[in-house]
């Protein structure tokens, strides 16, 4: 299911005219890219505060409908307000369907308490990374990367290259040959010492 946004135009400008729009309950923000010149547009900002609250917008084509013109995008930066609980502007990129894009997408680990590492040795999973950077077309955008650690050892690290992917989905890093490290199961402290004492 694809996540709707409703937009308008913003004609004003400026550090006045944004501050007056949030005083009203709207978000200022940006659409870039694709075809299409930047365009300025506000949002209200009690529904996109929700939605960023959704791991799926900040890794999904959105469909943003301003004015009543439909367009596919993606989340590009968000500028928060350093103490409050207030978005201060908001940037999305279009995509083309036929053009590549580059997204972070969240990785999403399952089986951490089956992994013999865990189970039979008391060992401790950490998470290296909680998100990875991918390319692919906007029809092969997956919402998250499943990362299975069943077959965790103690000392063993799951790297990008151990990642199963859809195809047509690509990780940049490893095409520049940095295999990095996913997730490590740390050992147990001690177990070596506490089996020998009994």
């Amino acid at each position: 299911m694809q996540i709707e946004i409703s937009a308008n135009s913003r004609k004003l400008h400026g550090t006045g005219a944004n501050r007056r729009l949030r005083s009203q309950g709207r978000l200022p923000g940006v659409i870039y890219g694709g075809n299409g010149d930047a365009q300025s547009i506000e949002l209200d900002h009690k529904d996109l505060y929700y939605k960023l609250k959704m791991e799926a917008f900040h890794a999904s084509i959105l469909s943003i409908s301003i004015d009543g013109k439909k367009e596919q995008v993606l989340l590009r930066d968000v500028q928060m307000h350093p103490f409050k609980q207030q978005v201060l502007h908001i940037d999305f990129q279009r995509v083309r369907q036929d053009q590549k894009i580059h997204v972070k997408v969240p990785l999403h680990f399952i089986n951490a308490d089956i992994a013999p590492g865990v189970k039979l040795s008391g060992g401790m999973i950490s998470h290296v990374a909680t998100e990875i950077e991918i390319s692919c077309l906007p029809k092969d955008l997956p919402e998250f990367i499943t990362v299975d650690l069943s077959g965790m050892t103690a000392g063993s690290t799951l790297h990008l290259s151990d990642l199963i992917l859809s195809e047509n989905v690509e990780i940049p890093a490893l095409l520049k040959g940095d295999n990095l490290p996913v997730a490590t199961l740390i050992a147990k402290r001690g177990e070596a010492g506490e089996s020998s004492e009994e």
